[in-house]
């Protein structure tokens, strides 16, 4: 059973930085696809990163601010933020794909107060 589990949410000043952390229970190597998705209060949830064959891409309200990358030492995949906004206060979630199977992380919270 795949366990993907983030850390590193918490509240944080506009302008600040946060670094997201994704620890995979297994070799990350092995999925297709990471990527990161958030949801805001009352919003739907919606893409922000990805990672795939070696090939990064960003929704366009973190182009610039947001970076995604990876340790597969570590099993881990990062997502350094900075710059940060009141409009990216959400949840993260870390998401991994392998084959046709997705799986999802619980989530951890992020704050920018204004």
């Amino acid at each position: 059973q795949v366990q993907l589990m983030e850390s590193g949410g918490g509240l944080v000043q506009t302008g600040g930085s946060l670094r997201l952390s994704c620890l995979a229970s297994g070799s990350i190597l092995s999925f297709n696809v990471m990527a990161w998705y958030r949801q805001a209060p009352g919003k739907q949830r919606e893409f922000v990163t990805i990672s795939s064959g070696g090939r990064t891409l960003y929704a366009d309200s973190v182009k610039g601010r947001f970076t995604i990358s990876r340790d597969n030492a570590k099993n881990t995949v990062f997502l350094q933020m900075n710059s940060l906004k009141p409009e990216d206060t959400a949840v993260y979630y870390c998401k991994a794909i392998r084959g046709q199977i997705d799986y999802w992380g619980q989530g951890t919270q992020v704050t920018v107060s204004s």
